[in-house]
C-alpha cells in the first residue's frame, strides 16, 4: 500500500472516532437533560427542593453521633426566624426566615457549604405584615433551586427570583394580584419544581389557588383553582406511568393536577386528618400518605386509616384513585412518611416508629423512640433511619435490627427555650457526608471528625 494511502485511512478512522465520539457526548448531555430536575449537566443540587434529601435513601454514609461539644463543625446564625428547609444547590446553602414584630422584612440567606460562612443575603421588606407568633407560620415555605439560581417564596405574598450571586432578578406580590392570603395558622406549603415550572400552592380561606410560573421571569403559565380546605402541606410531583401528575394534599381532598396545563386530573375524598404531611412517591403511580390521629378522630385505629399507600391508575380516559392498603395503627404528625427500602416508616406524636411493608401495609415493626413529635421529615441512609424530634433530640435507628444507635442533641435541653415559642428542629438536609440541621434561627454542620 501506497504512503498517501496509509494516511487517507488514518484520517477516516480519525474522523470515524472524532464523530463516534461527539454523538456519545450528545447522547450523554441529551440524557442528563431529560434525567435533571431543572439543573444543566455537570451540576449536582444535593437538595434543590423540599425534602430532596428524604423521598430516597441518602447514599453517603451520615454521622450517628454527636453533642453539643463533639461533632459539629460549623453554625451559622439566620437572621429573624424561620421553619423552612434548607435547600442545597450552586454550591450554596440557602434558606429562609423572617424578622421584625410584625414579619416586617423577609430574607433568602446562602451559606458556604464547606464552612458555613455567609454568601449573600436578600432582604425584602414584607407588603403584608402579619404579627410575628409561634402561632403562625414564619417563612415556612422552602425555597426551590433551578438553572438560574433560586425562587422563593413568602407567607405575605412575596415571590422572587434571584441568581446564584444573590441578585434580584425578578419580584411579585401575589397579594396585591390575587388578594389577601388568610389561612388557619399562616401559610405553610412549599415550592415545587420541575425543568420548565415552578409550583405555587396558596391554600388560602377563600378562592385558593394553585400557580405554574416560569422560573427566570416569574410570569405566569397556568392559574388553577385550590382545593378549599385547611393545608400545610406541599405540592408533590408524581411519576405516573411516563407522564407526572402535580398532587395536592389538604384536609379531606386530595388532587391530581396537570403541570403543563393546570387541568385537574383526579381527586380522592376518601381520607381525613391530612393537613400537614406531604406525598412522599413510591413509585409506580403510588405516594405514600400520612395523617394525625386530629382532635376529633377517635381511636387510634380511625385515625391511622387514612395513613397508607394510595395509588394512580389509568382506565381509558380517566384517572382511578385508591388505597392500595390503609395502616391500622401507624399515625404521624407534622413530619411526613418516608420511603425506606420495602417499608413504609411512620413517626406518631409520641415518637413511636412504625415500620409497614410497602406492598401490603402489614406491620414489620413497632418501636418507641425519644425523638418525641417529629415535625422534620425523617431521613435514611442504607443503614440508618434518623428521627428529628422537633424538641432537639435526633435518634438514630439501625435499619437491621430496629434498635437505637444513638439519641443526639445540638444544644443542651436547658438552653432551650427562645423568644419565638422555644428552639426548634424543623429540616435536615444530607451534604454527601454532612448532616445540616436547620433551627429557626441557626444551621448546624455535623460530620464525623474522624472521617478524611
Amino acid at each position: 500500500m501506497s504512503l498517501s494511502f496509509h494516511r487517507c485511512l488514518i484520517a477516516v478512522l480519525a474522523t470515524l472516532a472524532l464523530r463516534r465520539c461527539l454523538f456519545c457526548l450528545g447522547l450523554i448531555i441529551s440524557l442528563g437533560n431529560v434525567c435533571s430536575v431543572a439543573f444543566v449537566v455537570g451540576q449536582t443540587p444535593h437538595a434543590p427542593r423540599f425534602q430532596s434529601s428524604n423521598i430516597a435513601v441518602v447514599d453517603d454514609d451520615l454521622p450517628t453521633t454527636w453533642s453539643p461539644e463533639s461533632g459539629i463543625v460549623w453554625t451559622a446564625e439566620i437572621e429573624g426566624y424561620g421553619q423552612s428547609t434548607p435547600i442545597v444547590a450552586h454550591d450554596q446553602i440557602v434558606v429562609t426566615s423572617t424578622s421584625g414584630d410584625m414579619k416586617d422584612n423577609y430574607h433568602v440567606t446562602a451559606f458556604n457549604s464547606a464552612d458555613g460562612s455567609r454568601l449573600w443575603q436578600v432582604d425584602v421588606a414584607n407588603p403584608s405584615p402579619f404579627k410575628n407568633t409561634p402561632m403562625v407560620s414564619r417563612a415556612a415555605p422552602t425555597a426551590v433551586a433551578t438553572d438560574e439560581g433560586f425562587v422563593a417564596f413568602f407567607e405575605g405574598g412575596v415571590l422572587i427570583g434571584i441568581d446564584t450571586d444573590g441578585g434580584k432578578t425578578w419580584q411579585r406580590d401575589l397579594v396585591a394580584e390575587y388578594g389577601p392570603i388568610t389561612a388557619r395558622h399562616g401559610l405553610s406549603s412549599s415550592l415545587e419544581v420541575d425543568q420548565q415550572r415552578v409550583y405555587v400552592w396558596v391554600e388560602r380561606s377563600e378562592e385558593p389557588y394553585v400557580l405554574a410560573i416560569e422560573p427566570s421571569t416569574g410570569e405566569t403559565i397556568w392559574k388553577s383553582p385550590g382545593i378549599g380546605a385547611t393545608a400545610w402541606a406541599s405540592p408533590r410531583l408524581i411519576d405516573v406511568g411516563d407522564t407526572q401528575h402535580l398532587v395536592c394534599s389538604a384536609i379531606g381532598t386530595i388532587v391530581g393536577l396537570d403541570p403543563a396545563t393546570g387541568e385537574r386530573l383526579w381527586q380522592f375524598d376518601q381520607i381525613d386528618n391530612n393537613s400537614s404531611c406531604t406525598p412522599i412517591p413510591a413509585g409506580n403511580g403510588r405516594f405514600v400518605i400520612g395523617a394525625s390521629d386530629g382532635r376529633d378522630a377517635g381511636s387510634a385505629g380511625q385515625a391511622a386509616a387514612s395513613n397508607g399507600l394510595i395509588e394512580i391508575t389509568r382506565d381509558g380516559d380517566q384517572y382511578q384513585v385508591d388505597y392500595r392498603w390503609r395502616a391500622k395503627k401507624a399515625t404521624c404528625t407534622f413530619g411526613s412518611p418516608v420511603v425506606v427500602g420495602d417499608t413504609a416508616a411512620f413517626v406518631n406524636r409520641a415518637g413511636v416508629l412504625y415500620r409497614l411493608d410497602l406492598e401490603t401495609g402489614q406491620q414489620v415493626s413497632v418501636d418507641r423512640t425519644a425523638a418525641g413529635g417529629v415535625w422534620a421529615t425523617p431521613l435514611a441512609t442504607k443503614q440508618h433511619l434518623y428521627l428529628f424530634g422537633y424538641k432537639g433530640t435526633t435518634v438514630v435507628i439501625d435499619l437491621a435490627d430496629g434498635e437505637t444507635v444513638a439519641e443526639n442533641r445540638v444544644w443542651n435541653a436547658e438552653n432551650a427555650e427562645s423568644s419565638l415559642g422555644g428552639h426548634k428542629i424543623y429540616a435536615a438536609v444530607a451534604i454527601d457526608s454532612t448532616l445540616v440541621l436547620r433551627r429557626g434561627d441557626k444551621l448546624y454542620a455535623i460530620a464525623d471528625i474522624d472521617q478524611p
